[in-house]
């Protein structure tokens, strides 16, 4: 849905996309790759308006790159 602008299940054009956000206490739509939320990596949502179905993806290439140096730990 993020490259197409096009839904896989219903193939509704009507995507909504809702940034990810860090919140108070580690809430939000993120992944932490630290002890605070200034580490936290922001997934953003792709949501289909018509039939519900969505997707999550990381959008800034050194969001992903801090994920793969958590996951070498």
């Amino acid at each position: 849905m993020k490259n197409t602008k096009t839904c896989p299940k219903c193939n509704s054009k009507s995507i909504s996309r809702i940034l990810g956000e860090a919140g108070p206490h580690g809430s939000g739509n993120i992944i932490m790759t630290g002890m605070t939320v200034f580490s936290a990596v922001k997934v953003t949502r792709y949501l289909c308006c018509e039939c519900g179905y969505s997707e999550e993806w990381i959008d800034d290439k050194k969001d992903i790159e801090k994920i793969i140096y958590m996951l070498k730990w």
